[in-house]
């Protein structure tokens, strides 16, 4: 399954793909969570003598507990550790809000074709999705339902066999260099959104969610809002 390039004759004004089912990343495409990242890693970091720049640099895309793993060298510290940040980014989840076009590109969707995969916990997940006053999503893949986080294919894998579609049918958006390989590896065709998404390998790219649509099949990318293509 690929695009259908535009004629070389013709300007382009929409890129169709096919795709069956639709697989959103949470943060940084459905929703802006930036600030309540950023508040509570760096109480995290400081409450542990670490440096919050650095911190808060690692964390986008991956799960916690992949993060904690990398930076609380004693084992045995982990698990406290990783249930403090997991505490503190819930609290800080009323400062979600819905990044543009993505309520009505969910609403305008079949409750039964999408699903979001975020290296989130599931409280986090759904804390983030009722603050942005986004619907909730049919399937909800999150941290907790993987063995193996973002860059691995597992949560995209699994998304599109709940939706009963295989991954090559599908459609992942992702802003996240981890998020990005993830699809891939599943087999989705991947579509990158917003500045973060342009330091992908996506091939394509959009603003963010505006202007797209899903009918019958297809999904369709005004050219007006393609950063990449």
């Amino acid at each position: 399954m690929t695009a259908q390039p535009p004629h070389p004759s013709h300007p382009l004004t929409a890129l169709d793909i096919p795709c069956q089912g639709l697989l959103f990343d949470n943060d940084g495409v459905l929703v802006d969570s930036d600030h309540g990242v950023d508040q509570a890693w760096s109480q995290w970091a400081r409450d542990r003598d670490l440096p919050p720049e650095q911190v808060t640099t690692m964390v986008h895309g991956r799960r916690s507990a992949d993060t904690v793993a990398l930076l609380v060298t004693d084992p045995k510290e982990r698990g406290a550790a990783l249930a403090a940040i997991d505490r503190l980014e819930v609290e800080a989840a009323a400062t979600t809000t819905a990044l543009p076009g993505a309520r009505d590109f969910l609403t305008s969707l079949p409750y039964d074709r999408w699903a979001v995969v975020t290296s989130g916990v599931t409280a986090l997940a759904r804390a983030r999705l009722a603050a942005a006053g986004l619907p909730t999503p049919p399937v909800l893949i999150t941290a907790d339902d993987v063995s193996h986080g973002k860059p691995a294919p597992d949560g995209y894998r699994t998304a599109a066999d709940k939706l009963g579609f295989a991954p090559a049918r599908t459609v992942v958006f992702e802003d996240s260099t981890a998020g990005a390989k993830a699809g891939a590896a599943a087999g989705a065709i991947v579509i990158g959104v917003g500045q973060r998404g342009l330091a992908t390998d996506a091939t394509f790219v959009v603003r963010d969610l505006r202007g797209l649509t899903w009918h019958d099949g297809v999904i369709s990318l005004a050219a007006v809002d393609l950063l990449r293509f």
